[in-house]
């Protein structure tokens, strides 16, 4: 899928900034990010991978993201139409094998609260997901 490719290449970046990456996490019901990371001073991104116009325009949720990060950015490759992204996001190049960020995303911080309600969701996803990795059989029921 062009979306999963892009969202390959911007994990690879954000691990070289240091990010811990977790991809298509789901923040609260009915909401779904591509990937999100936990920066090493605890600030929370979500990057959209966006593939195509068709791809951009069929997504009517995404300004529910921004409520569950300090930053937020579209990852998009080079022949994506940049005129459809809205102004006061981050926009980040990218393609199967890297990324670049080309516009850091404004900083908006989450409440305390919130931010410790998603760290925690976030380890028990990612510590879930290697369990599945490591023992298939061992791991039932709930949604990861």
């Amino acid at each position: 899928m062009p979306g999963q490719r892009l969202a390959r290449g911007v994990a690879r970046l954000l691990h070289s900034m240091d990010h811990a990456v977790l991809t298509e996490f789901v923040p609260v019901r009915g909401l779904r990010v591509d990937l999100i990371s936990l920066g090493p001073k605890g600030e929370i991104w979500i990057v959209e991978c966006k593939s195509c116009r068709a791809d951009f325009i069929a997504d009517r949720k995404w300004q529910g993201y921004l409520e569950w990060c300090d930053r937020y950015f579209w990852a998009v490759d080079e022949v994506f139409p940049l005129d459809l992204l809205p102004d006061g996001t981050g926009l980040i190049m990218a393609d199967p094998y890297g990324a670049e960020i080309r516009r850091m995303a404004p900083e908006t911080r989450l409440a305390g609260a919130r931010r410790s309600r998603l760290m925690r969701d976030v380890a028990r996803v990612a510590s879930q997901r290697l369990r599945m990795l490591t023992d298939p059989e061992g791991v039932s029921g709930g949604a990861f």
